[in-house]
């Protein structure tokens, strides 16, 4: 077994030919070209596979496998990528806010990073799904920073902490909350177990689907594909069939499926879930 990253295979994964040198100019690079390429998605959740975070086995996924992964896979990756390469990193625990209550408080199921470098401290993380950062932010409060896609920013939490706000239809809308505790691997391994195998986790009953690309975004929601244009428009598309669903997650968005007879079973189930909806 290997303990160490491959950064050849995954440089060659991600298409990155720059220097190796930790700066800051290097590490947006890395970030633009590793959420182009390595997608993000729950397939072995929702097929009831093993999630391992492990390094062999996320560079057998992820880099030599052709398949992506959600927040704790992609981001503990980059992280000993990073690490390799001489950047002063380390992993942190977020509250999801998406699409939450205000008074609904969540556990600490999102992984991120933390990103040291000589002009000042950053966030990076390539596994927040269709709203995914393809840029590291400075970790600053309140001034709106640009990336190759949507702006963000990050405001103070109420008590201590940050809140992290992507810019949408001219509105700020809260992604998740975060502070600076550094993590260890065994509480994201908790939490990876949580999300990867609870009945109720929206990662075994659904399946997700997101990839940057230059200008647009691409989110697969259960048979709901649609591509998001930074100008606004979205061009939404219900997959009918199982067979749709596969040509759409190999050509959209990469993905090399895993090979197992609960893939069209699990592909019909969320099909006939979903609401029918009526013409006129």
């Amino acid at each position: 077994m290997t303990t160490h990253i491959d950064l050849d295979a995954y440089f060659a994964r991600i298409g990155y030919t720059g220097s190796r040198l930790p700066s800051l100019a290097n590490l947006q690079a890395i970030i633009e070209r590793h959420t182009q390429t390595i997608p993000f998605e729950n397939l072995d959740p929702l097929l009831g596979q093993p999630v391992r975070l492990d390094l062999d086995s996320l560079q057998r996924k992820l880099v030599q496998g052709g398949r992506g992964g959600y927040c704790f896979e992609h981001n503990t990756l980059l992280r000993d990528v990073l690490h390799a390469m001489g950047y002063h990193v380390g992993g942190l625990a977020a509250r999801v806010r998406w699409n939450v209550a205000e008074e609904v408080t969540t556990p600490r199921t999102h992984m991120l990073l933390h990103v040291d470098l000589a002009d000042g401290i950053y966030i990076a993380d390539v596994g927040f799904g269709g709203l995914t950062l393809t840029s590291a932010l400075r970790l600053e409060a309140f001034s709106p920073q640009s990336t190759p896609h949507e702006s963000f920013r990050l405001t103070q939490a109420k008590g201590d902490g940050y809140v992290l706000q992507a810019r949408l239809g001219g509105e700020w809308k809260a992604l998740y909350v975060f502070d600076l505790q550094r993590q260890l691997p065994v509480d994201f391994e908790l939490a990876n177990w949580y999300l990867s195998n609870h009945p109720q986790s929206h990662f075994v009953t659904g399946l997700m689907a997101a990839r940057a690309l230059p200008r647009q975004r691409l989110a697969l929601r259960n048979n709901l594909f649609t591509r998001h244009h930074l100008n606004g428009e979205s061009e939404p598309r219900t997959l009918a069939t199982p067979a749709e669903l596969r040509e759409v997650l190999t050509g959209e968005f990469g993905i090399r499926l895993p090979d197992t007879p609960a893939q069209d079973a699990a592909f019909t189930r969320l099909i006939e879930q979903q609401p029918q909806h009526k013409p006129g």
